[in-house]
């Protein structure tokens, strides 16, 4: 069985503007110090990594990965989650998702959606250059709005959803898959692929693309109130990537799932640091291995109440002290011996 590697941490919700959170020296510093052997680098924070850059010049990614060693880390994974977000985007959150562009494709979503493509493509040609694997990004999403089945979907909807964002997602696939890498979608609500069905829903529309893959986040599944143990029994042979994140259910007599428009602190569902929520990590982390998933044991921030640099310091020791040394022998060989036909038929009376 695999060694589930890590503690990483994903930069993204550190990134800034102030050191040591504004450069890749700066942070590489700060990790290392904090106990973390790899990085997981969103392409968006262009103070981190220069994504045009990386997927033209293979002396900049050996220099880039050069860099993160000499920090004694590594580089686990890219990710393109504002990016893939794009490759979809329903009319009605055109605004709002405008904020994750550059300036020259707002106010345009066919141009925005090439660009968005563009990066993901780019992001496939960088992972091989780094000598990734695997890839992070979000689905994007043309029916989100219609989750809650009222008004009523009309008939085909669903299936002309999943239709056309399988047809913006295959030239992409098809990328990742000329450079050997796989894509893992984080199952996310917001996105169209938010569950299991809704996966297998997109898996079926890419004539089951072996690039189309997992990034498993339980926390997501915690506020959705999906069994998240269960789900890496029907899916652990698609889970590649994995994001150690924390979370808790409470409902009350006055908000459930769907949060009444609150603040993260005032929902009934809240991402938390790690260790501070409700997710079963010994039993995802024992599931993971017995299911032999190569993947990098990767901490997300996203606490509403604990400070990200408090989260950050607990973060590496809660991830080391769940890694599991997989073993290779069965606790009871001693007891056993050299198969013997003889004395097995003997013992089956035959």
């Amino acid at each position: 069985m695999n060694i589930i590697k890590g503690p990483a941490i994903f930069l993204a919700q550190f990134a800034g503007t102030e050191a040591p959170y504004n450069t890749l020296d700066g942070m590489c510093g700060w990790v290392s110090k904090l106990g973390y052997k790899g990085i997981q680098i969103p392409t968006w924070e262009t103070g981190l990594i220069d994504l045009d850059l990386a997927a033209s010049s293979q002396t900049y990614c050996d220099e880039l990965k050069g860099k993160v060693a000499s920090y004694g880390l590594e580089i686990t994974e890219l990710s393109t989650h504002l990016q893939g977000q794009l490759v979809a985007v329903n009319p009605a959150y055109d605004s709002m998702f405008d904020n994750f562009a550059p300036d020259a494709y707002k106010n345009n979503p066919k141009a925005r959606t090439a660009w968005a493509v563009d990066q993901l493509k780019k992001a496939a040609i960088a992972s091989k250059n780094l000598g990734i694997t695997a890839h992070a990004t979000f689905s994007g999403s043309l029916m989100w709005h219609t989750m809650y089945p009222w008004p009523q979907a009309p008939k085909g909807l669903v299936e002309m959803g999943f239709k056309e964002l399988a047809d913006r997602w295959m030239p992409i696939l098809n990328t990742f898959d000329e450079n050997g890498v796989d894509v893992c979608y984080e199952i996310h609500p917001g996105e169209d692929l938010h569950d299991g069905v809704t996966f297998e829903r997109f898996l079926k529309a890419t004539n089951n693309h072996q690039r189309v893959n997992i990034l498993y986040d339980p926390s997501h599944f915690v506020l959705q109130q999906l069994d998240y143990l269960k789900y890496i029994d029907y899916y652990h042979e698609y889970i590649k990537m994995f994001h150690v994140k924390d979370a808790e259910f409470n409902a009350s007599g006055k908000t459930g799932v769907y949060g009444g428009y609150q603040d993260w602190k005032d929902r009934a569902g809240r991402f938390r640091s790690l260790g501070d929520g409700q997710v079963d990590f010994k039993s995802i982390f024992s599931k993971l291995t017995q299911y032999n998933c190569n993947v990098w044991a990767v901490m997300e921030w996203e606490c509403c109440l604990k400070s990200p640099e408090q989260g950050a310091k607990e973060g590496a020791p809660f991830i080391s002290q769940h890694l599991i040394d997989a073993t290779e022998k069965g606790f009871d060989d001693f007891a056993g011996g050299a198969e013997d036909p003889a004395a097995l038929r003997k013992i089956l009376g035959i």
